[in-house]
């Protein structure tokens, strides 16, 4: 038996199981964005996440649906802007305890399995940690996918500070007091890293 009889087949077999590998890895894209919204009894407020970064565990099924086997974000908290201006950064880098806890982070709890390709309504379960504080959280999105290479889950998650310890914040001497509940809007933008 010559050696290109015995080392082809197993060199096209190596190849074939790498192309195949059940999990491919995608990451967040510069396209995701995250955006926080409250009120307060002056008027409603807006914030801005300026760094998201992140990935995720992708398995294709063979009728073109996918499993989220695994994801984690993460969102810098000095990154948060506010249309407020510097002071209502500064107080929401305090309440959120920036220095000791800089990341606001989401990891998902369980997989999502069987999302159809297009787009769908999704409910995961995730570890939301903000200031220190995990709870396990629902989080409901809706999934759309680019062919294979892309993934996206868009959609809003209302909480209450004080469930993770915060105490909203106050600004213009206490004149402004923010509202407990704020709303988290996201866009998550996976992309194949293979």
């Amino acid at each position: 038996m010559t050696f290109s009889k015995t080392f082809l087949p197993l060199m096209i077999a190596f190849l074939f199981v790498c192309a195949d590998t059940p999990n491919k890895k995608y990451v967040i894209s510069a396209n995701t964005a995250a955006t926080i919204m409250g009120t307060s009894n002056l008027h409603n407020w807006k914030e801005t996440v300026g760094l998201i970064s992140g990935e995720g565990m992708v398995e294709w099924n063979a009728d073109g649906s996918f499993n989220l086997n695994a994801m984690s974000i993460k969102m810098g908290v000095y990154s948060i802007k506010s249309t407020e201006g510097r002071i209502m950064n500064n107080n929401t880098y305090k309440a959120l305890n920036a220095d000791n806890h800089p990341d606001i982070t989401l990891v998902l709890a369980a997989p999502i399995r069987s999302v159809p390709a297009g787009a769908h309504k999704v409910t995961a379960k995730v570890n939301l940690s903000i200031a220190g504080v995990t709870k396990l959280v629902d989080i409901s999105a809706v999934s759309a996918t680019q062919g294979k290479g892309v993934i996206i889950f868009e959609g809003s998650k209302a909480i209450r500070m004080t469930d993770f310890g915060i105490r909203p914040p106050v600004a213009l001497l206490g004149a402004l007091k923010t509202g407990d509940e704020i709303t988290i809007q996201f866009k998550a933008v996976l992309t194949a890293t293979n």
